[in-house]
């Protein structure tokens, strides 16, 4: 009957350490983004400067490093222009 019981454990443990890693990956993505008040985010352009003209814009309403929906016509400070 132990080595049934080490053999459950071993499972486990190696169940446990493969989502362990997926887990991590989930969460270091999300808090790779800003939120808005960070990112210092305003729904309207800076100048000529707006989303919709930044190489970080994911249309139709997103971003690669702000998080939520935002606007092509927004601006933060981390403006990348488009070459």
């Amino acid at each position: 009957m132990a080595k049934q019981q080490d053999h459950s454990r071993r499972a486990f443990i190696c169940a446990a350490g493969a989502g362990l890693p997926a887990t991590l990956l989930l969460r270091t993505a999300a808090a790779d983004k800003m939120t808005k008040p960070q990112a210092e985010y305003q729904d309207t352009p800076n100048g000529i400067y707006s989303c919709g003209l930044c190489t970080l814009f994911v249309a139709p309403d997103g971003c690669k490093v702000v998080d939520g929906a935002i606007s092509k016509d927004g601006w933060c400070k981390a403006f990348a222009a488009v070459d």
